[in-house]
This record gives C-alpha cells, sequence and structure tokens, in this order.
C-alpha cells in the first residue's frame, strides 16, 4: 500500500522543503534576477507537466514574466529550439532521467539562458545539466503513481515566488500550507463516497480554472493511471465552449473550485451540470458551492495561489479509493513503470 502512504506522508515532506530548502531557493532567485531573465519556460512531462502548469500561473502572477510551457519535441526531433538566450528555463522531473527534458536545459544553457533542475535527485542527469538545482527532498517514492513528488514539485515553484516577492506575508502563509495539507488528509472518507458514484463509470471529467486548471489536469491523469476511467480535464471556460454537450443524466463530472476568483463562473457551471442532471462532486472550501454537488468535499481554507497543494490531495484519494472499488491494485497500474524516459 504505497501509494497510500506516500499520500499521508505529503504534509511531512512539505514542511522539510519548505524549512530546509528556503535558503536554495532564495540564493536561486537571486541568480535568476540576476539573469534578468525577459521570460520564462518551464519543461516536464506527466505528472511534472501538471506542476509546471500551476508553475505557469504562479510565475506570470508573481514575477510578470509571461511563462510558458516547453514543446521538447522542438529541441529533440525538429531540431528546431525556440531562441533561449533572454529565458529562465526550468526542468521539473521525479527522476531526473527523461532525455527529452534533459536536453531543453542543455540547450537553453548552450544558448546562453538560465537554467533550474527541480527533481527529485539530486545526482541525475537533469540536475548535472542545470545551472542550479533545487532538490524536493520528497524521499523515495516507491508507488507509480506520483503523489508526493507532485506536492513537492507544486510547493518547490511557491519558494520560487515567494522568494522572487520577498514579501514576508506570502513566506508566512507558504509556512501554513503543511497543516492546511494535513487537514485535507481527513477528506479520505468522502473521497470513497465520491468513488461509490463513479464506480460503473467508463469515463468522465475533471474541471479546474486558474491556479487549478493543473488540479485538474493531475487528478485526471491519477483516475487514468489508477482506474482505467477516460477522464478528461477541462478549464469551467473550456467545457462551456463546447464539452458541456456531453452531458447527459448521470454523465460524471469533478469540479475543483477553491479561492474566490472564480467562483461565480463555478456557481454558474454547478448550476448548469445540475439542470443537466450531471453527477456532480464538488471539492470546493466555499459552502454555497458545496451544496450544488451530490457528493462534496469540503477543503480546509488556505490562500488561493496554495490552494492547488491542498486540493490535489482529495483528488489522490478518490482515485486509490475508485481503484479499489473496482477491484485494481494502485500500486501496479498496467503497463507503466515508475521512470518513463521518452525523447
Amino acid at each position: 500500500m504505497w501509494v497510500e502512504a506516500e499520500i499521508r506522508e505529503q504534509p511531512e515532506r512539505a514542511a522539510l522543503l519548505i524549512r530546509e530548502g528556503w535558503e536554495e531557493a532564495r540564493r536561486i532567485v537571486a541568480a535568476a534576477r540576476r539573469f534578468d531573465p525577459a521570460l520564462v519556460m518551464l519543461a516536464a512531462r506527466g505528472s511534472s507537466d501538471n506542476a509546471a502548469r500551476y508553475g505557469q500561473y504562479l510565475l506570470s502572477v508573481f514575477t510578470g514574466l509571461p511563462a510558458a510551457l516547453a514543446t521538447p519535441s522542438l529541441f529533440t526531433f525538429y531540431r528546431r529550439p525556440p531562441r533561449l538566450h533572454r529565458a529562465w528555463v526550468i526542468g521539473i522531473s521525479q527522476s531526473g532521467r527523461s532525455p527529452d527534458i534533459v536536453e531543453v536545459i542543455r540547450e537553453a544553457r548552450r544558448q546562453g539562458g538560465w537554467t533550474l533542475a527541480i527533481t527529485n535527485d539530486p545526482g541525475s542527469p537533469l540536475a548535472t545539466a542545470a545551472h542550479a538545482v533545487l532538490p524536493l527532498r520528497a524521499g523515495e517514492e516507491r508507488a507509480v503513481a506520483a503523489t508526493k513528488t507532485y506536492t513537492a514539485q507544486l510547493i518547490a515553484l511557491a519558494m520560487l515566488a515567494v522568494a522572487w516577492t520577498e514579501d514576508p506575508a506570502l513566506r508566512e502563509q507558504l509556512q501554513s500550507l503543511p497543516e492546511a495539507m494535513r487537514q485535507a488528509l481527513d477528506t479520505e472518507a468522502m473521497a470513497r463516497e465520491a468513488a461509490a458514484c463513479w464506480w460503473r463509470a467508463a469515463h468522465g471529467v475533471v474541471i479546474g480554472r486558474g491556479f487549478h486548471y493543473a488540479t485538474a489536469f493531475e487528478v485526471a491523469l491519477k483516475l487514468k493511471e489508477l482506474t482505467y476511467v477516460v477522464a478528461e480535464p477541462y478549464s469551467s471556460a473550456d467545457f462551456l465552449h463546447g464539452p458541456i454537450a456531453l452531458v447527459e443524466p448521470g454523465f460524471p463530472v469533478f469540479l475543483i473550485a477553491a479561492g474566490p476568483t472564480f467562483r461565480e463562473e463555478m456557481e454558474g457551471l454547478a448550476r448548469a451540470l445540475r439542470e443537466r442532471e450531471a453527477h456532480l462532486t464538488v471539492c470546493s472550501d466555499d459552502p454555497g458551492l458545496l451544496d450544488r454537488g451530490q457528493v462534496r468535499i469540503p477543503l480546509p481554507p488556505v490562500p488561493e495561489w496554495l490552494s492547488p497543494a491542498v486540493a490535489v490531495i482529495p483528488g489522490q484519494w478518490f482515485a486509490v479509493a475508485l481503484a479499489r472499488r473496482r477491484g485494481l491494485d494502485p500500486d501496479r497500474p498496467r503497463g507503466l513503470q515508475k521512470v518513463t524516459e521518452t525523447r
């Protein structure tokens, strides 16, 4: 039962990373500021790519720089990398061993960009290729499905954002995050209730927006990896632009909404889904929005920019519970291995 144990480890690992990694994050940001980047590019695959989606929003908000996700095949197959001499390029990888992500970092460095590796293995090829490395300190992750390394990646990116702003109030908010994550562990029973409603489903959707666009992608990935449900992630805006036509009575929807920014939009979407008789699970910190769901998963209060590290935990529990209900072993998903090396 590695995956359950590693889900429970997340608050402890978060506290360790924030405590021991803070000075490293400050030094990294100081070096990045000296470089004076014109943009940020993030390169990753799998769950790490979902963390990069969070970083795209987060670093754009806190640094004011445009942030983009890399297209690794431009580097490895097309051999047409973009100009990166003014870019801060961040490679994110649990193992640090994916050749295409390593190649993005090597090419950025060759062009004169400034490079950072965020990885759980500070001796990995990715770490060796970059100017600097921020270790995740997550400990060995034995489960195939990433849980504690994913939230550690979110926190590493949050540390960089806080260090960039030099705002002590934001650092205080960051230091309170592990306690909110501990509270989120208590959502396991509610996640099992959601799984009881999804267990016959062959397909469904996971919806978030803003900082939670990343959370929607990560929860959908966990469902695909562990339960083999065709779970598709959407932003609420994109879902309204066509895919809502999928919804018929009983269609399963997992809606994630924390913080005030998109509350009104999410309320409207939840109403529309209930009118179409979707089966709606709501994961939120807002009582009014929770009341729209047949299954309600309340989130502990936390600043919106940090909430993805909290909101993903019930999503992890949900995927594990659904796998168990379908008679599957979440520690041994078919056809997958811990490290996938792509070009």
